[in-house]
C-alpha cells in the first residue's frame, strides 16, 4: 500500500503523541494497589463507557470481524448488538454487588462467595486466556495489519505494537490506561466511520446510496439470522444467536471478565459505572457500521485478497484518501494498543493479587485471612508491601507482553481470527457464567458446586468439539452451561439445606436504577428491536 506523505506524518504523530500522552499520565505517583490497579476509584462516567469501547474494539473488531463481515456478512454484528444489552443487563444487576463488596478482581469476589480454590483455578485459567488467546490474538492481528498495510514484518510489528501498548500499560497501571483510551476512543470512532463513509461513498456515490448498493448486490450478506443451509451457519447458528450460546458469551465477557469490569470497579460510584456502561452500549450500536460494513463492501468489491482477515486493510489501501487513510490506520493502531493495554493491565491485576500475594507474599495468617475473605481493605497492607506489590503488577504485565510476542506469529494459520477468539474463549466462559450466575442469585449455590463448575468447563466444551464437531460452538457453549448448572443445583441441593453461609445478601433497593439510566436503556432496547425486525 502507497502511503502519502501526509499519511505518514498523520498516523507517526498519533502515535508519538499518544506515546508521549501515556508517559505523561504514568508519571503520577502510584503509591497503592488501588492507585495502579483501580485508578484511585476515581473515574467519571464518561470515561468509564469510552475506556469500555476502547478497550473491548480492537484488531479483532478491526480485522477479525471485518473478515467475517466479508464472509458472513450483518449477521456476525450480533456480536455487537447483543452486547449492548448485556451491558445494560450487567449495569443493572452485576455492578451493584460488586461495587458494593468493593472488590479488585473478580477471582476475588469468588473467594469471598465461595472459597481460595475456586478464586485460584480461575485466576490460571483467566491468566491463561488473556496471555495465550486474547494478547496474542490481538498482537498477531496488529502485525498482520501492519504487514499487510505497511509491509512491516511480522514480528517487527509485534514488537512495535508491544512497545506502544507498553508506554501506557505498564508504569502507569489502569489511571494511563483508561485516560489514553479516552483520547483514543475518539480517533477510533472517527477514523473508523471515515473509512467505512469513504468506500461506501465510492460506492454508491453517498452513505446512504453506498449502503442500498450493498444490500442490492449482496442480499445475503443482510440476514441477521442465518438458516441452515448457510456454509456459516456453524459460527451463528440461527435462532440460537438471540437465546442460546450467545448469552454465555456476551455475560461472560461483559460481566465477569476482569478487563471489561474492571473499569466500572474503577468508578467513582456505581451510578456513575452505570450511566458509563449506557454510555458505552449506545457506542456499541453504531459499531457494526465501523468494523462489518468494510468488510461486506469489499465482498461486493471483489476485493482481491487471499484470506478474510485481510478485508479491512484492503478496504482502507484502496478507497480511503490521502490524510485520512493516516487517520483510519491511526484508529486501528489506536484500537490496538487500547485493547492489549487493558489485557496486559488487568492479567497483571489478577496475577498479583490473586496469584502472588496470596501465595508468594510473607504476611501473618490473621492479616491474610482477612485480606481474602473481605474488602481489600488497603489499611491491611504497609505502605512497604504496598509497594512491593505495585512492582510485581508492573513485571507481570511486562513479562505477559513478553510472552504475547513470542506466541503471536505463531497464529499464521487462522482464517476468521475473531472466530478463533470466541471459540476458545468459550471452552471456559460456560463454566465462569454459571459459577457467577447462581453465586450472585441463588443463595443455596455451595462451593463444591461451584468447584465442579470451574473443573468441568474446559473437558466438557473439549469433549463436545471433538465427540461432535458438527456441532456449532455458540450452541455448545449453551449447552455445556446448560450441564454445568444442572450438576451446580445438584450438589447445591445435597450439600445445603438452605442458604449457604457465603451467600450474596440482597438489601432492598439494592437494583434501583436512575431515571437517565432507564430511559437510555429504553431507547437501546427500542433501537435494536429495529434492526432485527428489519433484517430479519
Amino acid at each position: 500500500m502507497n502511503f502519502s506523505t501526509t499519511d505518514l506524518i498523520v498516523f507517526a504523530g498519533w502515535i508519538i503523541f499518544m506515546m508521549g500522552f501515556g508517559i505523561w499520565i504514568s508519571r503520577g505517583k502510584q503509591e497503592t494497589t488501588q492507585d495502579y490497579f483501580l485508578a484511585s476509584k476515581a473515574l467519571p462516567w464518561w470515561a468509564v463507557g469510552g475506556s469500555l469501547i476502547a478497550s473491548n474494539i480492537s484488531a479483532e473488531q478491526f480485522i477479525g470481524m471485518s473478515g467475517s463481515g466479508y464472509v458472513v456478512g450483518i449477521a456476525i454484528a450480533s456480536y455487537e448488538l447483543m452486547a449492548a444489552l448485556t451491558l445494560l443487563i450487567v449495569a443493572k444487576y452485576f455492578l451493584p454487588i460488586f461495587l458494593k463488596k468493593g472488590i479488585y478482581t473478580m477471582p476475588q469476589f469468588l473467594e469471598q462467595r465461595f472459597d481460595n480454590r475456586v478464586r485460584t483455578g480461575l485466576a490460571i485459567f483467566w491468566i491463561l486466556l488473556f496471555v495465550f488467546v486474547n494478547i496474542t490474538s490481538v498482537l498477531y492481528l496488529g502485525g498482520l495489519a501492519l504487514k499487510t498495510i505497511m509491509g512491516i514484518p511480522m514480528i517487527y510489528g509485534v514488537i512495535g505494537l508491544a512497545l506502544f501498548a507498553s508506554t501506557f500499560s505498564i508504569f502507569g497501571g489502569l489511571k494511563a490506561v483508561v485516560w489514553t483510551d479516552v483520547v483514543q476512543v475518539t480517533v477510533l470512532i472517527f477514523g473508523g466511520l471515515m473509512a467505512s463513509v469513504l468506500v461506501l461513498n465510492a460506492l454508491g456515490g453517498s452513505f446512504l446510496g453506498g449502503l442500498e448498493l450493498l444490500v442490492e448486490r449482496a442480499p445475503e450478506k443482510f440476514d441477521m439470522i442465518l438458516d441452515k443451509v448457510n456454509p456459516e451457519y456453524m459460527n451463528l447458528p440461527g435462532i440460537s444467536v438471540l437465546i442460546g450460546g450467545m448469552w454465555v458469551a456476551n455475560i461472560y465477557y461483559w460481566g465477569n471478565n476482569q478487563y471489561i469490569i474492571q473499569r466500572a470497579l474503577a468508578a467513582k460510584s456505581l451510578k456513575e459505572a452505570q450511566h458509563g456502561a449506557a454510555f458505552a452500549a449506545f457506542l456499541k450500536v453504531i459499531l457494526p457500521l465501523i468494523v462489518v460494513i468494510p468488510g461486506i463492501a469489499a465482498f461486493v468489491l471483489n476485493a482481491d485478497i487471499e484470506k478474510p482477515d485481510e478485508a479491512y486493510p484492503w478496504v482502507l489501501g484502496n478507497y480511503v484518501t490521502v490524510g485520512f487513510k493516516g487517520l483510519a490506520f491511526a484508529a486501528l493502531i489506536a484500537a490496538i494498543g487500547s485493547s492489549l493495554s487493558s489485557m496486559v493491565n488487568s492479567a497483571s491485576t489478577i496475577f498479583t493479587l490473586d496469584i502472588y500475594r496470596p501465595f508468594f507474599m510473607k504476611m501473618d495468617k490473621e492479616r491474610k485471612e482477612l485480606l481474602d475473605s473481605h474488602e481489600h481493605d488497603s489499611h491491611l497492607l504497609t505502605q512497604q508491601e504496598e509497594s512491593r506489590l505495585v512492582k510485581v503488577g508492573k513485571l507481570a504485565a511486562g513479562i505477559s507482553l513478553v510472552l504475547g510476542i513470542i506466541v503471536a506469529p505463531l497464529l499464521g494459520n487462522l482464517d476468521q481470527a475473531f472466530q478463533y477468539i470466541q471459540e476458545y474463549t468459550g471452552f471456559i466462559s460456560p463454566g465462569v457464567v454459571a459459577v457467577f450466575l447462581l453465586g450472585l442469585f441463588w443463595k443455596r449455590t455451595s462451593t463444591n458446586a461451584a468447584l465442579a463448575a470451574v473443573i468441568l468447563s474446559i473437558p466438557l466444551s473439549t469433549g463436545f468439539k471433538f465427540l461432535m464437531p458438527t456441532l456449532p460452538f455458540l450452541d455448545r457453549m449453551g449447552i455445556s452451561f446448560l450441564i454445568i448448572v444442572a450438576i451446580m443445583v445438584i450438589i447445591s441441593l445435597m450439600e445445603n439445606k438452605g442458604s449457604d453461609h457465603k451467600a450474596v445478601e440482597m438489601e432492598k433497593g439494592l437494583f434501583k436504577t436512575s431515571q437517565i439510566f432507564n430511559i437510555a436503556s429504553i431507547v437501546i432496547c427500542g433501537i435494536l428491536a429495529v434492526i432485527y425486525a428489519v433484517f430479519w
